[in-house]
């Protein structure tokens, strides 16, 4: 647990780092929504601001008063306890408010919740509830980067967000496999540092001998697997994956465009070449199934790559594991409308672990678990084989 003065700097950087995103962006980038998962950066903003409103400042800070009395319905996403809202697929018909309307929303939020921090020694209950707040705006701004190149790249003129954003860190090294013998190891967070509720129960797990890859499956790899015809082979797709590809005519990771007989991608820097060396990126659980099904290999549980992360590098990539995302032992939601925030979630789902080059800083660990439906793949999504 940090510290109220360390709090006060989490805090400011968190709030700073998501404007700096969206400045890149046209005010009319501020609205788009392309399908369901994919929200408006300007929701993104607001919704962030709200979370800080109604956990934090509404409760604790005598004598707030809102800033509008139509926030919680417009920014609120999937806490049915909390109040009505307006649906996930209406986020992108919110022309108002304004773009201007929601930096004074958060200008004015901000400024409230640092008052709060500045003028008394806070109780632990609430300097933890703004740490979770500073991490769930952590989390948005991963989303706002994901979101972004997709509202960017379903744009038919591809148009660039900035040169500054690096998503291909090519692993510059030969793939080797790193072997971990058969026991018990220790699985979950057993820190004090920061996690979320679905991290807790440290528990032992047995593993069988196993081995798992030292580097990131590549573009070059993949495109194999594409020209050997693995998009018609059903043998080695689950049914749903099989269905869901040919419903959506599925042939290459999102993004991929064949122009003039030549794989290119879009990234936040345009359409270029596909990198052969860099590493595959935007695929499902789906795909990345029946890919190591292809090579006669499999996807690591989560638990056999925790248990083997410190042995490779990770962090570029969310990395899909064979787990369905589950409850560990003894796991117990939070109180109140934050219960909501992981438990709820947890069916039909797939743990995907490491982190990708949208994940903010101090905001990852080896025990973080991510979790999406098997058809996604707008998030920086790829693959570690282990046999």
């Amino acid at each position: 647990m940090q510290s109220q003065q360390e709090l006060i700097s989490f805090f400011n950087e968190t709030r700073a780092r998501s404007e700096l995103i969206c400045s890149f962006l046209e005010t009319e980038d501020y609205v788009v929504q392309p399908i369901v998962d994919v929200s408006p950066p300007k929701w993104h903003l607001g919704h962030t601001t709200w979370f800080f409103e109604e956990f934090v400042l509404k409760p604790h800070k005598p004598g707030y008063k809102l800033f509008d009395e139509n926030s919680a319905y417009v920014f609120n996403s999937y806490y049915e306890s909390v109040g009505e809202k307006v649906i996930r697929t209406n986020r992108g018909n919110l022309s108002r408010p304004t773009v201007a309307w929601v930096y004074d929303y958060r200008t004015y939020v901000s400024k409230a919740l640092q008052e709060l921090m500045k003028s008394e020694e806070l109780s632990e209950e609430i300097l933890e509830l703004i740490e979770i707040g500073c991490h769930h705006e952590k989390q948005h701004q991963e989303l706002l980067y994901t979101d972004i190149k997709y509202i960017l790249g379903n744009n038919p003129l591809f148009p660039k967000y900035n040169d500054q954003f690096k998503e291909n860190p090519i692993e510059d090294f030969k793939a080797e496999w790193i072997k971990l013998s058969e026991g018990l190891y220790e699985i979950g967070h057993n820190t004090n540092d920061f996690c979320y509720d679905n991290e807790l129960g440290q528990h032992k797990v047995f593993l069988d001998d196993f081995v798992i890859s030292s580097k990131l499956l590549t573009n070059a790899e993949y495109l194999e697997f594409m020209e050997s015809g693995g998009y018609n082979d059903v043998l080695l797709w689950h049914a749903e994956g099989w269905d869901w590809i040919n419903n959506n005519k599925i042939n290459s990771p999102l993004y991929w465009h064949k122009i003039e007989g030549e794989w290119h991608s879009y990234g936040l820097n345009g359409l270029h070449p596909v990198i052969p060396e860099a590493p595959v990126t935007h695929i499902s659980y789906f795909e990345a199934f029946a890919y190591a099904q292809w090579r006669g290999l499999r996807l690591p549980t989560e638990f056999e790559w925790e248990a083997a992360n410190e042995y490779f590098k990770w962090g570029s990539r969310w990395e899909w594991t064979e787990s369905a995302y589950s409850p560990y032992p003894g796991y117990t939601k939070a109180p109140g409308a934050l219960g909501e925030y992981n438990g709820k979630f947890m069916v039909n789902q797939k743990v995907l672990r490491g982190g990708s080059v949208a994940t903010s800083k101090n905001h990852t660990r080896p025990t973080y678990r991510n979790f999406f439906h098997p058809q996604l793949r707008w998030q920086f999504t790829g693959l570690r084989l282990a046999k």
